[in-house]
């Protein structure tokens, strides 16, 4: 018996035990919360096709239209003119840019045309006897000579045997070598043939100059060029004479230049076109770096979004009943920032800025501008008041 209800004690026990246990475990339980629809606000646009200018955007360094590359052919010592031969020295158009003693070669050029003027002299008497026709030009080009002056042309012959005599007396080959020796005695002297600036000087006043050394390097001022390359598929839309919007690094200041020059050939490498733009300012400086928008063409019923609108396979997001939905579209151009669309129905709600996460069928509201602005205005009322 005694064995009987301990069996009974035990066994009510255990079915205690378990309700008791289940209790505790039923008490663990948290509620689960139903997390709330988060519904995203999207800014959208009404899509509007129309006619899209097609602006290439090209970036360059300027170049001095017109530069001279300053080299001595003969030797000597530099010596110093009216200005110094340094760096950022302007001259203008005839101003001397270099002078080398050319006091020994002028000596010879002098003693040549000092023989040439002697053998004239010898030929004079020949000439009053036998060919009196011809002797008062050869008179008056005596009369004319002037050693210290450039060698004036000799006389023209009017006939064969004035011409054999002539030459028969050595003078057409005297008078040459007068012409060639005088030729290189301007050579000591270098002008500038144009209003610049000098942007390198190589030498200075006393050095030794030998022939084929380079001397320095010069420019015009306020006339510039800058080499751009333009993809092919846009080389026929461009034409010399064009108009072209250019600007600095920082967008803060404007220059309008023109088309020059355009190359023919387009580079293998990177399938472009080399162009040549010509800027006339006179703030501008050799080695600045500006950026071109060249005017290619006009792209007609088209829109133009940011580049981060456009999806892969490129497609695009519209809103449909505060359902985001995508479509497919043909881009025609891409720049930095933008890209033009050729293939959205007018009409169409599109977003004008990216939603993070956005996927196809994602309910989104559209932000409302009206009240926003109407916020606005009530807002200010009452600061007003």
């Amino acid at each position: 018996m005694r064995k009987v209800i301990l069996s009974v004690v035990g066994l009510l026990l255990i079915v205690v035990s378990l309700f008791v246990a289940k209790a505790i475990i039923d008490s663990n339980k948290k509620t689960k919360i139903k997390p709330a629809k988060v519904v995203k606000t999207v800014f959208v646009d009404t899509v509007q096709n129309k006619t899209i200018p097609i602006t290439i955007t090209a970036n360059g360094n300027l170049v001095a239209k017109k530069r001279l590359e300053l080299f001595s052919e003969v030797q000597g010592i530099f010596r110093g003119g009216a200005k110094l031969f340094k760096t950022g020295q302007k001259y203008q158009t005839g101003q001397t840019l270099i002078r080398i003693d050319a006091a020994e070669y002028y000596a010879s050029v002098q003693s040549a045309k000092s023989n040439l003027y002697n053998l004239i002299t010898s030929i004079m008497p020949d000439l009053r006897l036998d060919y009196p026709e011809v002797f008062d030009k050869w008179q008056n080009y005596l009369t004319s000579f002037d050693l210290t002056k450039a060698t004036p042309p000799l006389p023209e012959t009017t006939s064969e045997k004035e011409k054999y005599f002539i030459t028969g007396r050595n003078i057409y080959s005297t008078y040459y070598n007068v012409k060639n020796l005088e030729q290189r005695l301007s050579k000591y002297i270098i002008a500038a043939p144009f209003k610049g600036v000098l942007t390198e000087a190589l030498v200075t006043e006393g050095t030794l100059i030998r022939p084929g050394q380079k001397l320095g390097e010069y420019i015009e001022t306020g006339t510039y060029e800058m080499e751009v390359a333009v993809p092919k598929e846009y080389g026929d839309l461009l034409k010399e004479g064009k108009s072209v919007q250019l600007t600095d690094l920082n967008k803060t200041k404007t220059y309008t230049g023109t088309v020059s020059r355009i190359n023919s050939s387009i580079d293998q490498a990177t399938q472009t076109i080399t162009t040549f733009i010509e800027i006339q300012n006179p703030d501008l400086k050799e080695g600045m770096y500006l950026e071109a928008n060249l005017d290619a063409k006009q792209e007609p019923n088209a829109i133009e979004i940011d580049r981060g609108l456009l999806q892969k396979d490129d497609q695009i997001f519209v809103v449909r009943d505060s359902i985001l939905a995508m479509i497919d579209v043909r881009p025609v151009f891409f720049s930095d920032k933008k890209v033009v669309l050729k293939g959205v129905p007018d009409g169409g709600v599109i977003l004008n800025k990216p939603v993070p996460g956005a996927y196809a069928g994602m309910l989104v509201k559209v932000y409302e501008e009206k009240s926003r602005s109407k916020s606005t205005e009530q807002a200010t009322n009452i600061s007003t008041n």
